[in-house]
């Protein structure tokens, strides 16, 4: 195992916080006040170069890089069956945004070495976030690296700096689309991205201005698990508006299987994230994630409690 440095962890104080948001979507609220004790936290996602140190050292294989348990999806097909990820594919016009399929695509060969599918590499992204990462995946690193992962509250507690009960991360007013300070999409999702922060995919860490407690990537980028179980809210109408469960898609796609596979909360929203659709890059904001499901846009952060 190998132990993380203190000095690479941000210290974050014990405190009350006021958690969730009654202005957005309804799995967000009631706001309650929330007592988090001391933790430190990673600066920023867990990089490429980083997780391939793990992989090394361990030899470890991601749940991407291995075929899925037939037993979870009765109805795919056994061409669906291989070892794979979920992958954003920009669109070449407008479609309906009430069916994530239009966007995502189950892609063979898609892990974290191949974030995108067999003919993408990671060799130039070094310090942009791991993705295509299963919550036991994520589970595995920080158990090798002697950390754990935060629960919802000590994630969102974090990801607000100081600024309790704050929209952003940054303040109050959203100026993404105009003058952006977070890797969101900015232009018409999910077919024209106008890249006014630089990229349509995922970022380099440490980008973009951090937020009060010096935490990097708290709001975009990539989405990050938490280790708390996603309680839904009976009126919530679109769980998962980007955030797509299970690695079946279009025919083969049965809603009623992928309830029975456990969900965790993720929090902090993407790349893929904008006012249009998936308004989430704000730290009340959160989304269940079946946790065998890996995707292009999925990543995590360790952290350390207080003992």
């Amino acid at each position: 195992m190998r132990t993380a440095a203190a000095a690479d962890l941000v210290d974050i104080a014990a405190g009350l916080f006021v958690m969730g948001s009654d202005n957005y979507y309804p799995d967000e609220g009631p706001t309650r006040e929330i007592s988090v004790e001391g933790f430190s936290i990673a600066p920023h996602p867990v990089t490429n170069r980083e997780f391939a140190i793990f992989v090394s050292d361990t030899g470890f294989v991601t749940e991407a890089e291995r075929s899925p348990d037939p037993a979870l999806y009765p109805s795919a097909s056994a061409e669906d069956l291989v070892p794979g990820g979920l992958v954003f594919m920009m669109t070449s016009g407008p479609v309906s945004l009430n069916n994530y399929a239009n966007w995502w695509t189950w892609t063979p060969g898609a892990d974290w070495k191949h974030p995108t599918g067999p003919d993408s590499s990671i060799d130039d992204l070094g310090d942009h976030p791991v993705v295509q990462i299963c919550h036991g995946d994520a589970l595995a690193y920080c158990e090798w690296v002697g950390l754990e992962l935060p629960t919802e509250a000590e994630w969102e507690f974090a990801a607000r700096g100081g600024l309790d009960a704050a929209d952003f991360t940054w303040g109050e007013d959203d100026h993404q689309e105009t003058e952006p300070v977070a890797n969101t999409w900015q232009g018409r999702f999910p077919y024209e991205n106008t890249e006014v922060d630089g990229y349509t995919g995922t970022s380099p860490v440490e980008n973009y201005p951090p937020n009060g407690y010096g935490l990097f990537d708290m709001a975009g980028n990539v989405w990050e698990w938490t280790d708390s179980w996603y309680v839904a809210n009976p009126t919530l109408n679109s769980a998962n508006c980007c955030a797509p469960s299970g690695p079946t898609i279009e025919d083969s796609y049965d809603p009623q299987e992928i309830v029975k596979i456990p969900r965790k909360v993720v929090k902090g929203g993407s790349h893929l994230c904008t006012p249009q659709y998936c308004y989430r890059y704000r730290p009340a904001a959160r989304q269940p994630q079946t946790i065998e499901t890996a995707t292009s846009h999925m990543g995590f952060r360790p952290i350390r409690r207080d003992r």
